[in-house]
């Protein structure tokens, strides 16, 4: 089957659940609960850029699926979509639980996890640009299901789950590596990951340090490193390292509201980027850095309004272009 998609995440769809408590366990704040997951994010970062027509993720549909969120997702675009019924279980949720200053997190449900042989004959077979997050075990798993289908050879973008950028996992990061278009750990995951001692604040110098060793590794392409308030900084193996500015600064900290899915909304963006520059990396990450700067401002996903002409669109009420053209601008003077 042809696929029109630029680009299909394996994340999974999560709807996330909030507790918030004091030390003694008092309720703090009443619970909640928002559409979540990193492949969510991901596709929303995608779709701040191109038409729903060119993004892709499956949702498994649990018998307990709220319908509010699903005319959520279809607001930003039917053709996205892949819902998938799941009559027999629950959808994926995840308690997100906040004690004092303490973040917890644990899934509600057993996981379904997506694989390149889901996309098979669906309205999602292999699309031009393919993102997971997972170990780096499960990584080599997707890629060699991947190069099982003829004729496929996916730009690949691939985030290490958190809990899994420890030193122990560094040798299955490396067997997979060469397979790897761009890796995108954020600073605390690399220098985990490389057993490089984390000294605070984490400095330029040693994020660059920590990407160099990543392309002597063997990472086919490009490492970018993200590093919250400092930027991204993009290493291509070929051309050199650049680092790109965060698009809010310190003046605009009010704006920072919630970093949830910020590091999967880069990537969505910077998949979005890299279509539209033709392949331009370094390009391609003010693209994702705009796509984050639209997922922080608020607890869940960003709005977006559409008027029925995709270039007037708008998310929060502001333009991804004059976003863009703003950072861009402030490159070119610094």
């Amino acid at each position: 089957m042809a696929c029109s998609k630029t680009f299909v995440t394996l994340g999974m769809f999560i709807i996330d659940e909030f507790s918030y408590t004091d030390l003694e366990g008092k309720s703090t704040k009443a619970s909640t609960f928002e559409i979540g997951g990193g492949g969510t994010y991901a596709t929303i970062g995608t779709r701040i850029w191109l038409p729903p027509e060119q993004v892709g993720m499956i949702v498994d549909k649990g018998y307990d699926f709220p319908s509010e969120i699903e005319n959520k997702l279809k607001a930003y675009g039917d053709q996205m979509w892949l819902f998938r019924p799941q009559n027999e279980a629950r959808t994926t949720r995840a308690m997100n639980i906040y004690r004092g200053d303490h973040r917890g997190f644990e899934y509600l449900t057993p996981r379904i996890r997506i694989t390149p042989r889901d996309l098979t004959n669906t309205a999602l077979d292999r699309p031009r640009m393919l993102h997971f997050i997972c170990s780096p075990l499960r990584a080599s798993t997707i890629i060699s299901e991947a190069e099982e289908v003829e004729g496929w050879n996916p730009l690949t973008i691939y985030e290490p789950i958190p809990d899994r950028c420890v030193p122990k996992e560094l040798p299955a990061l490396i067997g997979v590596l060469p397979s790897i278009d761009i890796l995108s750990p954020n600073a605390e995951e690399a220098l985990s990951l490389l057993s490089i001692p984390i000294m605070r604040p984490i400095s330029k110098p040693l994020i660059e340090e920590a990407a160099n060793r990543f392309i002597q590794l063997g990472v086919k392409d490009a490492v970018i490193i993200r590093s919250g308030e400092l930027g991204a900084y993009v290493l291509r193996r070929k051309t050199g390292g650049k680092w790109v500015d965060a698009f809010w600064t310190e003046a605009d900290a009010s704006k920072i509201v919630d970093v949830t899915g910020a590091g999967n909304s880069f990537l969505g963006g910077l998949s979005a980027g890299l279509q539209i520059a033709n392949g331009d990396v370094y390009e391609a990450v003010f693209y994702a850095t705009v796509s984050a700067s639209f997922v922080i401002e608020q607890s869940g996903l960003p709005a977006i309004t559409s008027s029925g002409d995709r270039a007037l669109e708008q998310w929060n009420n502001d333009s991804p272009r004059r976003r863009l053209e703003a950072l861009k601008s402030r490159a070119r003077h610094e």
